[in-house]
């Protein structure tokens, strides 16, 4: 028996999944942890990471390994994305992460290779052959075509409801201005209008992956009262009921975002910027509806595992 620990750094949580993989193949998640450690706060367009994001992610990384390290048989992958890919002080934090973690390696991916791990990930735990994956971080968007359960293009954005909301809502994320709204939603849509195979996924679904499309079905289902509100794998929402959310969170001041039932309240000041992307994709693509997953970057590393230790085991 394996432990797999994965951690995901990203640019607003990290987040960490243990995995028991047995002999036989089969496995069991057996911990799961996060923290928001909002590293890419205030990175700017010097784009680089600042002291105080960088003391916290360290110590969620430091909560990380009190965890794996008190596990038998442990194989750690850990991997940063998108604030880390475009800091200009990468290698600074890298030195700090191994010097203090106590010599923990962080593997920065490209944005392609998260978008890949991301299709992986839900590949393996959801009926879908035709569709569009949506992944919205805090600082990048990975966007994947999936047609007949491959995936034929895929793309990161440097768009996530952190950098997008420091870039439209700055200095005004108490009452959220009409204007400041047009000019992100316009943004968004000429980025979708640059990518020259986008238009192949019209009216097919889209999966949504990140955590700012996930608090859109944690709140809807809060709202009609689902018995457990967070367990949105595999969840489907339609179209104006998206809008709907959308409406209501938009409609609000940041105090009254804080009180909306199924909204992480440390969360409220970046929801809006974050699931812009989202809304404007459905209308891009005229699609009508949308699959929500839990299975990301650190369920597709567990697959790409899983793989590996079979067709290392067949070579035997």
């Amino acid at each position: 028996m394996e432990n797999l620990a994965v951690i995901d750094l990203g640019s607003n949580s990290a987040r960490m999944t243990v995995t028991e993989i047995h002999d036989d193949g089969s496995y069991q998640v057996v911990q799961r942890m996060k923290r928001m450690v909002r590293l890419s706060e205030n990175m700017g367009e010097e784009k680089t990471l600042k002291d105080s994001a960088m003391d916290r992610t360290i110590q969620a990384l430091k909560d990380f390994q009190e965890v794996y390290q008190q596990l038998p048989n442990v194989t750690l992958r850990a991997v940063a994305t998108a604030a880390v890919r475009m800091a200009k002080n990468q290698k600074e934090f890298l030195a700090r992460v191994a010097a203090e973690v106590d010599g923990l390696k962080l593997e920065v991916i490209t944005g392609t290779m998260e978008a890949h791990y991301d299709y992986l990930g839900v590949i393996n735990t959801l009926p879908v052959t035709n569709c569009v994956i949506m992944d919205t971080g805090g600082a990048s968007c990975e966007l994947v075509l999936v047609q007949n359960g491959k995936a034929q293009n895929l793309v990161s954005l440097p768009i996530g409801a952190v950098n997008l909301s420091e870039q439209f809502f700055k200095n005004r994320t108490d009452v959220l201005r009409a204007q400041d709204l047009f000019w992100e939603t316009t943004f968004v849509n000429r980025l979708f209008n640059g990518i020259w195979w986008l238009h192949r996924g019209q009216n097919l679904p889209i999966v949504a992956l990140g955590g700012s499309n996930r608090t859109l079905a944690k709140i809807y289902r809060k709202k009609v009262k689902a018995l457990d509100f967070e367990d949105i794998h595999g969840y489907r929402m339609a179209v104006d009921q998206i809008e709907t959310v959308y409406a209501d969170i938009i409609g609000k001041n940041l105090a009254e975002r804080r009180d909306i039932p199924g909204l992480a309240r440390d969360r409220a000041d970046i929801i809006a910027g974050g699931i812009t992307p989202i809304v404007t994709i459905l209308r891009y693509l005229d699609s009508d509806r949308v699959f929500f997953s839990q299975n990301g970057v650190r369920e597709g590393i567990l697959f790409e595992h899983i793989t590996e230790r079979q067709d290392h085991d067949q070579l035997k």
